[in-house]
């Protein structure tokens, strides 16, 4: 007797991610997955699948902040060793940059957290009929 660990209607992990993180639809990559900022939509408008359960919370902005802040301590540490910069020029230089890279990157991680939460099923993103992705219906 053997045991199969996938599930015959498994989603995809990497697909969702990549959709969401392109800001599409993680079920179908086809619609929009934001209407604002932030704000995603309630249901796909191609495929009709539900957005509303998603919860993002503070993953999105956690990992923003992780990325930002190795990626700038990284420059000034090379900067530092390379060229002896002012501090003036840091302040100049990295404060700017260590406000506009996380909300540059704030909508694509938040699409990629969804789109794993879609994959995996979590917080009734796999319960019913109105759950189900476009290829189960």
């Amino acid at each position: 007797m053997s045991v199969t660990l996938t599930d015959a209607n498994e989603r995809p992990m990497l697909p969702a991610a990549m959709h969401g993180l392109a800001g599409k639809c993680p079920a179908c990559g086809k619609a929009r997955l934001f209407k604002g900022f932030l704000k995603t939509v309630d249901r796909c408008d191609a495929c009709g699948a539900p957005m509303h359960h998603h919860r993002a919370d503070d993953l999105p902005p956690y990992l923003a902040i992780l990325v930002v802040g190795h990626l700038l301590i990284g420059v000034m540490i090379h900067l530092d060793m390379v060229w002896h910069i002012a501090p003036m020029t840091y302040l100049m230089i990295m404060v700017p940059l260590g406000i506009v890279l996380p909300l540059a990157l704030l909508q694509p991680l938040k699409g990629m957290v969804v789109g794993m939460q879609w994959a995996k099923r979590m917080h009734g993103f796999g319960s019913g009929r109105d759950a189900a992705s476009p290829e189960e219906q």
